[in-house]
């Protein structure tokens, strides 16, 4: 036995001697590395010998290993403080977690002292312990009924709409009016009654917009009148545009509709919403502004607007607001969903600065978008009332207005060239649903006294060159002189302002 011991003795005195090694090495390591006197010792030795050079190298050579010396401290500084700061992190986990845990135990706890309560309750109704569970979901169930025993709606002010037009039937103005009179006289009741300014190509272009899209982008520097504009048409037509400021925070649809609140059982309505229901008894003109609205993402909280207006029937245009019907729900909500009125219009605007986000292509491919970067000039107008104006007449004007002043086919010829022309050199093209807004959009602004080619002009710069920025500017920008002689070639020397200095604007950010 003492054999074994003796041989044990020896054989783990070899591991353990080897550990014992390693830290007295480190610990004489790092003895020598901080040996000043050893430092100096050999300094003199060598300082007779050493020549001026040589002495600034030594000096060099001494900074260079403090240097280095210092960085190694504050690195076992910088690692102890880690350790701690991850300890104390952890530490604290883990009291949270306990701290969890023992409020699991009460709830627990809580919980078999409410079954006891329940159980107690429930012998006393003459009621099997079993039955509990169903009882709490009567109680729920009771909440409900107590809401619709009341005669309460939880949409209170759609139902006030509901009462309000009871018994109202649709008025019809008589409107007589034509589009270059209705550009006409609004932008003399802006300048009469508001002391707003606006040139008339700019009013040719708003109509114009709406007779093409139900999303309409004012665009353009502050303090231009982006959000007046839509505020004096709302004025002109007796119907007050709705404000819906957007903030930041704005990530979904029940920012601009509401949402259903489960414990109250009501349903939290905005103003949009409202106008939006209440646009759906008359035949008024109803425009909602997104004040700023990209200072939040739009795909985000107008994503399904988008969505649901590009739909070819109107009779898809629908919105569900809760997900079952009630009795005493709105008149015009069927099964929770809303119909989207066809005399409902939004108007956004937008200020590209540092705190907003960028439009994408899928925002401003279903909309028109309108530069307001200059201020109106200041003209002498004849006093202008506000006009009462049939939504149904006002779309009439349109559908006419398409039908009578198509584009010409030489101009559309001309469009499919340019079309080849920017997919062979820019590598970008535009679908059909872009060739259709134009053919909407073009006729209209006919119709309201402007020329062909200045729509063509002003839609191409802001629907499809607008485009040209999503590209790296160096790469392009020997192609954009030689898309300007293009286009004075094909289309002519005096047209198409817009696009040239669009494109040539674009050549100087490089």
């Amino acid at each position: 036995m003492d054999l074994f011991v003796r041989f044990l003795y020896d054989f783990l005195s070899l591991f353990f001697g080897g550990i014992k090694k390693i830290f007295l090495g480190l610990f004489e390591g790092i003895k020598e590395i901080f040996n000043i006197p050893k430092y100096y010792e050999v300094v003199k030795n060598y300082s007779e010998d050493l020549t001026t050079k040589e002495w600034i190298m030594v000096v060099l050579a001494v900074l260079c290993l403090l240097i280095i010396l210092g960085t190694i401290i504050f690195l076992i500084i910088l690692g102890i403080k880690k350790y701690i700061r991850l300890r104390k992190s952890l530490v604290e986990q883990e009291e949270l977690l306990e701290e969890v845990a023992d409020l699991n135990r009460d709830v627990l706890k809580l919980t078999k002292e409410k079954d006891k309560i329940m159980a107690m309750k429930v012998s006393q109704l003459g009621l099997k312990p079993d039955e509990s569970e169903t009882l709490e979901l009567n109680e729920e169930q009771d909440k409900k009924d107590e809401v619709l025993k009341q005669g309460e709606s939880r949409f209170s002010k759609l139902s006030q709409i509901d009462l309000e037009y009871k018994d109202y039937k649709l008025e019809d103005y008589h409107n007589t009016f034509t589009l270059p009179e209705l550009c006409e006289t609004f932008r003399n009741f802006a300048a009469s009654k508001l002391g707003l300014y606006y040139k008339i190509d700019m009013v040719r272009l708003f109509v114009s917009a709406i007779a093409s899209t139900r999303l309409v982008i004012l665009q353009g520097i502050s303090g231009t009148g982006k959000t007046s504009l839509a505020y004096a048409w709302g004025k002109f037509l007796k119907n007050d545009s709705t404000i819906a400021s957007v903030q930041p925070s704005w990530r979904d649809r029940t920012e601009l509709f509401g949402y259903f609140n489960e414990f109250t059982k009501k349903f939290n309505e905005t103003d949009v919403l409202k106008k939006m229901y209440e646009a759906g008894y008359n035949d008024k003109v109803y425009i909602t502004v997104l004040d700023e609205m990209n200072i939040a993402r739009v795909e985000y909280y107008f994503a399904e607007m988008l969505s649901i207006l590009e739909m070819p029937s109107r009779d898809e245009w629908i919105i569900e607001l809760v997900s079952s019907e009630w009795p005493n729900d709105p008149k015009r909500l069927v099964d929770g969903k809303l119909k989207i009125p066809g005399n409902m219009w939004y108007v956004g605007t937008i200020n590209n600065d540092d705190s907003t986000f960028m439009v994408t292509d899928k925002v401003y491919d279903r909309a028109m978008p309108i530069d307001i970067n200059d201020k109106g000039e200041v003209f002498k107008a004849e006093l202008t009332d506000a006009m009462d104006i049939n939504s149904s007449y006002l779309e009439s004007l349109f559908k006419k207005a398409k039908e009578e002043n198509p584009i010409h086919k030489e101009l559309l010829d001309k469009i499919e060239q340019m079309d080849n022309y920017v997919i062979a050199h820019f590598r970008i093209a535009f679908g059909n649903r872009i060739v259709k807004h134009m053919k909407d959009f073009v006729p209209v602004y006919v119709a309201c006294g402007g020329k062909e080619t200045d729509a063509i002009d002003y839609f191409i710069a802001r629907k499809i060159l607008r485009k040209f920025e999503q590209l790296n500017l160096s790469y392009i920008r020997d192609e954009i002189d030689g898309f300007i002689k293009f286009l004075d070639t094909t289309f002519g020397k005096d047209v198409m302002h817009e696009c040239k200095e669009y494109l040539l604007r674009l050549k100087k950010l490089v």
